[in-house]
């Protein structure tokens, strides 16, 4: 039920309180307002016997009168001639007694002291004298609650909001919502959803666990990579299981005021006890979940601690929370505190991985139903397109292609609208208004196409889709790779991968004579790669099988002594220039076909795989991929479908 809104109500007593504080300067019988003098009753006998007085009106309640001042007299009664424009000058005067006052009138009047009038009226009642005691009172008292509320952030504090700051900011999902979200939602993702359907199951049939003397699992974390519907899964979850779901983010336990934190858990987790059955969901739970730690100069604030120790009691304490699940979503489990991961909290670790090429798949036909597509579309090959994006890029290319197709007037979205979708998303927008002189553009050329002809002709190398000469984002040139989806990777492979990234400065250096910065990215890729490989991958040939991760045990020191950090160095500048000669030398080898490439690129800015493959010839390993591929997606096809991963 919504709650009636006070502040209408605020408005409209402030409004009459003025009002009336506003006649308060007049008279209580409704005139005056000029200048006004409080007298003795003396005192006003002696101004209506020097025949000052030009008319008195007398209150019969509660005995009092006003005599008004003649002009000519003003200044000797208020020792200032300039009364206020439009009202008349008057005293107060507290009457002993009504028949001395009319004995007192009637004897001026006979001796012309008094030629003016007397009349008799009811002035202010009781409520009036308590308004005009109390009003201004309950005026500054309504106005602070109306600053507080304002304070307090309207309807999250209520009427004293800024005294309910430690109350919960939890979004409440009830059950019998229309618009829930299901498993039928979730695209891919069959390992994730096969995890927590045991979650819907316990929710929704507790007994056929618990009469085997299990318990109900205290909570799930979902960790992934941004983007691959961590979110959206916990939502399925509450969906299918039918119960009410309260969503909040880490980051709405912390607040400037000390002890807040602690207790919006508190009131969470009170409101979810009232709610039970029910699921609790904390989204990029690292914000409060953060690793403690022991070193007092880098302790970190003493309020999201006990905000993270509120949780843990509150989630494994000597409370119960029978019926209440807490699902926790982050892509950073590795700087979560070690107590919030053991058994009786996190009970589980579900890993939302990128998906692959099958589940991108299953994304993109979600994605496609609102989207008006031509029947040449083929899903197949945008997923094969598209390695490495998560289910929120695959979303934001089905809505680049609407864009760009409505952008040309078409009536339906088509494969070249898609595939300007993938290319504005990975390379930018494209400038093909950039200023770019003749010299420029040809070493731009030399330099993509020494990428395209190197990673043509080494094994391991990522297929080609296509080459770019035309500058997208900040990038003079681009070279668009389809890689190879695996789980491993070996030696041999990263140093293929090396020596193409290499092939644009080798190039350079050959068929021009100088080197240009248009390698800088290039550089910091395989310098990067070069000692991953040495200091974490243990495959240095001076360094073998030793891994030198420096994780948070570490602090800010090495874990390895100066003379390990030489040798490091020294084998990742030999193993980089091993791989720079030897991109030269295939490039030497191979010099009329990367001239022929380059030559195609200056002519036509764009170049494809079938363009490279005239030049080279067919790769010599393609089929060899194409075979694996195939009896792969063959022992996929026969595999059971409640097979474990």
């Amino acid at each position: 039920m919504p709650r009636f809104n006070l502040t209408w109500l605020y408005v409209v007593i402030a409004i009459v309180l003025g009002v009336l504080m506003l006649n308060k300067s007049g008279s209580p019988l409704g005139e005056g307002g000029g200048m006004s003098r409080r007298v003795d009753y003396t005192q006003f006998q002696k101004y209506v016997a020097e025949g000052y007085a030009s008319r008195i009106v007398v209150d019969k309640k509660d005995g009092s009168l006003m005599m008004y001042v003649t002009g000519e007299h003003v200044r000797d009664v208020f020792k200032t001639g300039n009364p206020v424009q439009g009202r008349s000058p008057f005293v107060e005067v507290e009457v002993p007694s009504m028949d001395k006052l009319q004995d007192f009138i009637d004897a001026q009047q006979q001796v012309g002291n008094f030629t003016g009038t007397i009349s008799y009226q009811r002035g202010s009642d009781g409520w009036m004298n308590f308004f005009w005691s109390f009003g201004p009172l309950i005026f500054l008292a309504l106005l602070w609650i109306f600053m507080l509320r304002r304070v307090g952030g309207g309807n999250s504090g209520g009427p004293m909001g800024i005294f309910n700051v430690g109350k919960s900011r939890a979004r409440l999902v009830e059950k019998d919502q229309a618009d829930k979200v299901t498993f039928a939602d979730v695209a891919g993702q069959a390992g994730a959803k096969q995890e927590v359907q045991e979650i819907v199951e316990f929710l929704k049939n507790p007994k056929k666990y618990t009469d085997l003397g299990g318990k109900i699992p205290k909570g799930a974390l979902l960790v992934g990579p941004p983007g691959t519907g961590k979110t959206l899964l916990a939502k399925a979850v509450a969906g299918e299981a039918d119960v009410p779901f309260f969503s909040m983010s880490g980051s709405d336990f912390v607040e400037m005021f000390v002890g807040v934190g602690a207790s919006r858990v508190r009131d969470l987790f009170r409101q979810a006890k009232e709610k039970a059955p029910c699921i609790i969901f904390i989204d990029e739970i690292d914000a409060v979940g953060r690793a403690r730690s022991n070193r007092a100069a880098m302790s970190s604030n003493d309020e999201r601690e006990s905000t993270l120790n509120q949780l843990l009691t509150e989630m494994d304490g000597f409370g119960t929370n029978s019926g209440v699940i807490i699902l926790a979503a982050t892509n950073r489990a590795d700087i979560l505190d070690k107590a919030l991961l053991r058994a009786g909290r996190f009970d589980r670790q579900i890993h939302v991985d990128l998906p692959d090429v099958n589940e991108r798949k299953e994304i993109f036909q979600v994605h496609l139903r609102p989207v008006k597509t031509d029947g040449s579309l083929d899903i197949d090959f945008l997923a094969r397109q598209t390695p490495g994006f998560s289910g929120a890029d695959i979303a934001n290319v089905c809505n680049e292609a609407a864009l760009i197709a409505a952008r040309h007037d078409k009536e339906s979205v088509g494969k070249d609208d898609f595939l300007a979708a993938v290319d504005r998303i990975i390379g930018g927008l494209e400038k093909k208004t950039k200023v770019m002189t003749a010299e420029e553009k040809r070493t731009i050329a030399l330099h993509e196409a020494g990428h395209a002809t190197i990673s043509w002709l080494l094994q391991y190398a990522n297929p080609l889709v296509k080459v770019t000469i035309v500058p997208r984002g900040r990038a003079l040139g681009a070279a668009w790779y389809l890689p190879e989806e695996r789980q491993i990777t070996t030696r041999e492979q990263m140093l293929d991968e090396m020596c193409a990234t290499l092939g644009g400065r080798a190039a350079e250096e050959l068929f021009t004579g100088h080197i240009s910065s248009g390698a800088m990215n290039d550089l910091e890729r395989v310098t990067k790669q070069a000692y991953g490989m040495i200091a974490y991958m243990g495959m240095g040939e001076k360094l073998p099988n030793l891994c030198f991760y420096n994780n948070e045990e570490y602090g800010f020191q090495k874990p390895y002594s100066d003379s390990t950090a030489e040798l490091i160095d020294e084998e990742a500048k030999q193993m980089i220039a091993r791989q720079y000669e030897r991109a030269k030398g295939i490039l030497q080898q191979h010099a009329d076909g990367h001239a022929r490439l380059a030559q195609l690129l200056v002519d036509r800015e764009v170049i494809f795989a079938e363009d490279v493959e005239k030049i080279f010839g067919p790769r010599p390993w393609a089929s060899r991929t194409e075979e694996l591929l195939e009896q792969q997606t063959a022992e996929e096809d026969q595999r059971p479908k409640g097979d474990e991963q």
